[in-house]
């Protein structure tokens, strides 16, 4: 079994990235693999909405060899933390381009549905919930699992190492780590006794819709 955990700082090793080691390292000591992506310094383009990926076979056409690596490293994984800082309440515009692409072109193929997942935000003051909110858009959308925690995945700090004071905020994520193991565990050990039930084909509705015309 393995997590990937995307860190959308564009300091690799920043707040952010303690807070993922955080989580990560409860995973570790149960025999779980995991991989941290370091995509929020990268220069990641938008999603274009072309719609082409759906027709690609869930690929990405504006995807370039380092972007494709990512995906197919996120897509193969059982489980998916999303990481941010918060920036004017939301998270870094490089990681929103990144999950934009990414959770756009599985839906076609379903890659991350029932897999295990979990948000958290770094931050000094304001602007946790909406960054939280915002990453567990993508998990819910994809039919996730996510990983229970006494806290909402949100742990302080400005300076690089000051989230390691946050002694409430690390006892939560540490508890994320845990909870998505067992999850991962139970997913494993109840695959052939349990089976998850049939996707259903999504329905759309769109609210402006045009006048019936009059005789």
């Amino acid at each position: 079994m393995k997590v990937v955990a995307v860190n959308g700082s564009p300091h690799p090793r920043g707040n952010t990235y303690l807070a993922i080691r955080m989580v990560l390292g409860p995973l570790e000591a149960e025999g779980i693999e995991t991989e941290i992506l370091d995509v929020g310094g990268r220069p990641v383009h938008g999603c274009a909405g072309c719609s082409k990926c759906l027709k690609n076979g869930g690929r990405c056409v504006l995807g370039d060899e380092e972007f494709l690596s990512w995906t197919d490293r996120i897509e193969a994984a059982d489980g998916l933390i999303l990481a941010s800082p918060s920036y004017y309440g939301g998270m870094t515009g490089s990681l929103k381009c990144f999950l934009d692409r990414l959770f756009y072109q599985s839906r076609r193929t379903g890659a991350f549905r029932h897999k295990i997942g979990a948000s958290l935000c770094t931050l000094r003051r304001t602007g946790s919930l909406t960054t939280v909110n915002q990453l567990n858009r993508f998990l819910f959308a994809s039919e996730m699992i996510l990983a229970p925690s006494s806290g909402p995945g949100i742990i302080h700090g400005s300076l690089p190492g000051e989230a390691l004071e946050d002694a409430e905020g690390a006892n939560a994520l540490r508890q994320t780590g845990r909870n998505m193991a067992w999850l991962l565990k139970m997913k494993e050990a109840t695959k052939e006794t349990v089976p998850p039930p049939a996707p259903e084909k999504r329905v759309y509705m769109n609210f402006i819709r045009k006048e019936a015309k009059k005789d």
